[in-house]
């Protein structure tokens, strides 16, 4: 079709809890719904992660309560599985040819894909170029280290949501990670803002960003960037 739109879900490589001996990567619901909902409106999704091949799923979003009926569809999907299992490197493709980017959260992408050269550039570009992003949960942590070009940060005055550390508290987490996302995006001049309760639905919408602050944020978010692509 002729407004067809390709997609890039970005993923982590990562597997590893800093020290803790925990296992984590993507958040299982963060990449099953965007998948369906953004190929439901008609899009091309391609799945990528930092170094391809498999992409990690946290173990602990394929259990209950964590699950969604698209996560149940997804492991039921040979196609989907197919993707998830084999995905497109980083490294090497041309990022320029998309339309819009997802990145899904999960505590992986802290120790690869925030700190990494070739994200933080791609997403530099794409803000450059007034491409549609979209991140959910630990998602907007890979904005930490990108900058307008001006050189000041690109979260600086944004408007943004993403995992707060309430509920990284709550899940007994926040003293393992590599960085709090709440705690370095304000440092960086984000105007971060998050649900009073933790685990409610709460998408923030600024120009071409549109964030989400967790799991539950993600059928919504999906379905904003499936609209604002058209």
């Amino acid at each position: 079709m002729s407004d067809q739109k390709r997609i890039l879900i970005l993923m982590s490589s990562h597997d590893e809890l800093g020290l803790s001996g925990k296992k984590t990567g993507t958040w299982f619901e963060e990449v099953a719904t965007p998948y369906y909902v953004l190929r439901e409106a008609g899009h091309e999704v391609v799945l990528a992660s930092l170094e391809g091949g498999h992409a990690p799923i946290d173990l602990l979003s394929m259990q209950s309560p964590f699950t969604t009926p698209n996560t149940d569809r997804f492991l039921d999907d040979p196609v989907a599985m197919f993707a998830l299992q084999n995905t497109n490197s980083l490294r090497t493709m041309n990022t320029n040819d998309f339309d819009a980017l997802f990145v899904p959260g999960g505590y992986g992408l802290l120790w690869d894909l925030a700190g990494d050269a070739q994200t933080i550039a791609m997403l530099e570009q794409f803000y450059a170029d007034e491409k549609p992003m979209a991140m959910v949960c630990h998602g907007p942590a890979v904005l930490r280290d990108a900058k307008k070009p001006d050189g000041t940060p690109l979260v600086k005055g944004v408007n943004l949501t993403g995992f707060k550390n309430d509920e990284d508290i709550e899940l007994d987490l926040l003293r393992h990670l590599l960085f709090s996302l709440e705690d370095d995006l304000q440092m960086r001049g984000a105007n971060y803002s998050s649900s009073d309760e933790n685990w409610d639905v709460n998408i923030v919408v600024d120009g071409n960003l549109l964030t989400g602050q967790n799991p539950a944020s993600a059928p919504g978010l999906a379905k904003q960037l499936a609209d604002v692509i058209g």
